[in-house]
């Protein structure tokens, strides 16, 4: 079940998610993956902790792309067991409208790969149309 972080701007759910992700690593079996729109967390995440900052993928434009940087990420590393998503809305051009179906779609890689996600997004509950709680969580 992919979980969500969701709040409005300046709600902590930056602090949630690191304090999330270090948590998980502490007894993951496999490796913990954090995605951030830029470096700035280099020392709230563990050193054990792989930091992505898409900053650095500027061609990453929209959310199927950046469905296939993540099974890009999977396909080189099959021990993956968390990835964590900082800021989705922030992130190449994925909006509130997007979300229910991104969200979907990592269910899937969840169901398919074993990978549990955990994904942080500056929004309430109610601006997210047609999300699937069956799929979902919101932490």
């Amino acid at each position: 079940m992919v979980q969500l972080i969701i709040g409005h701007k300046g709600s902590g759910k930056t602090k949630e998610i690191c304090n999330l992700a270090n948590e998980k690593i502490l007894n993951a079996q496999g490796s913990v993956v954090f995605m951030s729109k830029n470096d700035r967390l280099n020392t709230d995440v563990k050193h054990d902790i792989r930091l992505v900052n898409m900053n650095e993928y500027k061609h990453i434009t929209d959310s199927d792309e950046y469905i296939g940087f993540i099974y890009g990420l999977l396909a080189s590393d099959h021990d993956i067991e968390f990835i964590f998503i900082d800021s989705i809305l922030s992130h190449a051009d994925i909006s509130t409208d997007d979300l229910p179906e991104f969200v979907n779609r990592l269910a899937v890689i969840e169901k398919e790969d074993g990978v549990k996600f955990v994904v942080s997004c500056s929004c309430e509950k109610e601006e997210i149309a047609g999300l699937d709680l069956s799929v979902s969580e919101i932490l």
